[in-house]
């Protein structure tokens, strides 16, 4: 908690500063207070948890899980062959130059309603930083370990497993930590553009009703949902990695 101290703090001011002036501006369609949303989000609380957020929940983890499989299957593919990275790497940096705006109702065009036109716009957007993330820890391994091995005997499978994977797993796990809240954020779109429920869905359909603090109400708890899937990564990070302080 002590190291997190000044965030906290730093926080704290913001809110205030947002508070006064969303009381000075009193148009609470424009510009609700942080107290007007939390008022809002606790008065729609069961909507909110347990309809809402299961919906952009179940899109965010589904496409993540894609994503991971996806994302580190294609940095070992180009970590193992050169022409595979050559071939494969320009594609994926085209596809992150597509607008998710653009494509997200395609998508709802071609799967409908369901979950699926959701979760391909979610694995879209967050393959890419998993992807390089996990290649540059592959690529990142020292030369001299690696002949320091081979001197011992070791086959390319065994610097593969014993070597590449524990240099790789800080950068997967630092690529989960980019990837959860740009998930979060493209399971928010995709529900604001094609959707029957979800946190998005909720927070454009309160924007037609002029409702300001309804639309950021969804905001603060998708917020909430990637700052605790963020924590809980980090945990599973310090779990597996206990290695690293002893280096």
């Amino acid at each position: 908690m002590k190291k997190y101290k000044s965030s906290i703090l730093l926080s704290f001011i913001l809110l205030l500063i947002w508070e006064g002036i969303a009381r000075y501006i009193n148009a609470m369609y424009i510009l609700p207070s942080p107290t007007k949303i939390i008022e809002k989000t606790f008065k729609l609380r069961k909507v909110l948890f347990l309809v809402h957020l299961p919906a952009t929940l179940s899109v965010t983890l589904i496409g993540l899980f894609i994503s991971i499989i996806l994302g580190v299957s294609l940095a070992i593919a180009m970590s193992l062959n050169e022409k595979i990275e050559r071939a494969i790497y320009p594609i994926m940096v085209v596809t992150q130059t597509i607008p998710v705006t653009a494509l997200a109702p395609i998508f709802v065009l071609w799967f409908g309603y369901s979950i699926w036109s959701k979760v391909i716009v979610t694995t879209l957007i967050t393959f890419f930083p998993i992807t390089v993330n996990v290649y540059d820890g592959l690529r990142s391994t020292r030369t001299d370990m690696e002949e320091l091995l081979v001197t011992y005997g070791a086959s390319k499978k065994d610097i593969f497993i014993k070597l590449k994977i524990p240099y790789a797993l800080p950068y997967f796990f630092s690529s989960l930590k980019i990837a959860v809240p740009i998930s979060v954020i493209g399971a928010a779109i995709s529900e604001w553009l094609g959707a029957q429920c979800g946190l998005g869905y909720f927070s454009k359909r309160m924007m037609t009703q002029l409702d300001g603090a309804g639309v950021f109400a969804p905001i603060l708890v998708l917020s909430l949902a990637a700052v605790i899937l963020v924590a809980i990564i980090n945990i599973l990070e310090n779990k597996i990695i206990n290695w690293r302080n002893e280096i």
